[in-house]
């Protein structure tokens, strides 16, 4: 009998990947591809989802022709995706009526602003588990049915169909078979009510969006169809689908209530497995679907706009870096950041703080400061806001937090990670396979189709790299944290009296 893959696709923000795993869940093969980005108005940002499907369906052949794998080897196909960005398309045509509107496009805040101003902020906030805002899909499926002639009619008649990027790969991986979605993805447009796990007519009909232009909505482990032969050479069943981050944490074996990831990229994303009910937040965390696999767990995520992005500032700002990998070797040139802080609000304070005014501050400069402080404030500014995330969600869940898994690029930075886990005062846990996004799709498509038996098994796999220890005295951390907290109160609101464009 062949040896069984799963192939993960795993389509981000600015490329297309594909990863193939192996039954002991070791990728062996690997193909990205960029992608273009288009920005027609200042804060608009778009994709062509053709050019998505296109990368994708190309990384995915060059990934089984680098393994030499054929396609009667895989065994499923995961896929994981950039979530909240919205592709509107014709269901028999297969061709999108509109550029995808993109998670961080910003071109429906006065559509958000005019639904809260209506009285809808608390039933958005109550079915959805979500903060209202133009970063969900809701508000951006509205702009293109009042912008684009003639879509509004063409969806009413049914004639189109909205997904989020996972649905509109299915739809092309299936010429056109299947509209679904999964659980973790729906929570994600602002339209899914969470408890009930259906969409939500009150909201629907608020929005004047038409039902029928919503996908089936599936488990995130189930076979939701099939791509044909005629596309790769066998017929592979799809069978697992999550939106990125809770496909990192599932990737991070987080299954039991009260586990945590971090996940250190251009921003930063945690996630805490809150069990089977939802728990609401009342510090303005997100409370979001994790996953559907053997029942449904829940999760609450808070969102840190700036981590690795500051670093990338010391290098494009500053040029007191010529690669975003130099900065540990330059904050180790001193034993500690001399007193100096850096509030990394260049685009505002995400959660818990949600302050869109704040602005980037470096405080307790001297003449004995030094890039190398700089830099180790810079680093150290990543793990003060997650600490403070870490402390809103123990608030919400009513339990302390006993380790954090952590992944993405600036994880593998070894003094980031260790003053992460002074600061928290727990263990801070980095996975020998990094790749968590990709690695929790393949989970969920592999157990749908017995691949893996159980999450026994995969929690068997799961090994770990380094355990970062807390070093840290109590004294010292709670010195720190009150130096960081005096910091950020006084870059708060720094922008509150410009002039809006």
């Amino acid at each position: 009998m062949d040896a069984p893959y799963v192939l993960t696709l795993d389509q981000g923000t600015t490329s297309s990947r594909a990863i193939l795993f192996d039954a002991s869940a070791a990728p062996v093969a690997v193909a990205q591809k960029e992608f273009g980005q288009h920005y027609p108005q200042p804060g608009w940002v778009e994709h062509d989802a053709q050019e998505i499907w296109s990368s994708q369906s190309s990384v995915l052949a060059e990934a089984l022709a680098k393994a030499n794998v054929a396609a009667s080897q895989v065994k499923a196909v995961g896929i994981t995706n950039q979530r909240e960005t919205t592709i509107l398309w014709d269901r028999k045509t297969l061709e999108p009526v509109h550029h995808a509107i993109v998670w961080q496009d910003r071109r429906t805040a006065g559509i958000v602003e005019r639904w809260v101003a209506d009285g809808l902020g608390d039933l958005i906030t109550q079915t959805t588990g979500l903060v209202p805002d133009a970063y969900f899909s809701a508000s951006k499926i509205v702009w293109i049915l009042e912008n684009v002639p003639g879509v509004r009619e063409r969806a009413e008649r049914g004639e189109l169909a909205f997904g989020t990027v996972d649905s509109w790969l299915i739809a092309r991986l299936t010429d056109g078979q299947q509209h679904v979605t999964d659980v973790s993805n729906a929570s994600r447009t602002m339209l899914f009510d969470i408890r009930s796990r259906t969409w939500s007519e009150p909201l629907l009909k608020a929005f004047n969006i038409p039902a029928a232009l919503m996908p089936r909505v599936t488990a995130s482990s189930e076979v939701v169809g099939h791509v044909p032969a005629t596309k790769f050479g066998a017929d592979i069943p799809i069978a697992g689908i999550a939106g990125d981050q809770q496909a990192a944490t599932f990737g991070q074996v987080c299954f039991e209530p009260g586990m945590a990831k971090s996940t250190y990229g251009t921003g930063g994303f945690l996630v805490l497995n809150t069990g089977a009910e939802p728990v609401p937040s009342n510090n303005r965390l997100l409370t979001t679907v994790a996953w559907d696999q053997d029942g449904v767990d829940y999760a609450l995520e808070g969102s840190i706009f700036m981590a690795g992005a500051s670093v990338q500032w010391l290098r494009d700002g500053l040029g007191i870096l010529k690669a975003s990998s130099d900065v540990e070797a330059l904050a180790q040139q001193v034993p500690d950041a001399g007193g100096v802080v850096m509030v990394p609000a260049f685009t505002g304070l995400g959660a818990p703080h949600w302050d869109p005014h704040a602005r980037g501050a470096l405080f307790g400069l001297t003449r004995g400061s030094t890039a190398a402080h700089v830099a180790r404030a810079t680093l150290e500014s990543i793990a003060f806001q997650v600490h403070d995330v870490v402390r809103a969600m123990e608030a919400d869940a009513g339990s302390p937090l006993t380790e954090l898994r952590v992944d993405g690029g600036a994880s593998t930075n070894n003094l980031l990670m260790q003053f992460q886990a002074d600061l928290l005062g727990v263990p801070v846990v980095r996975p020998k396979i990094t790749e968590t996004t990709a690695l929790g799709a393949a989970y969920l498509a592999g157990l749908a189709v017995g691949v893996w038996p159980d999450r026994e098994t995969l929690k068997q796999q799961w090994q770990v790299d380094v355990t970062f220890e807390p070093g840290m005295d109590e004294t010292e951390r709670t010195a720190r944290l009150a130096q960081w907290n005096k910091a950020v109160t006084r870059s708060a609101g720094w922008a509150a009296d410009e002039v809006q464009a």
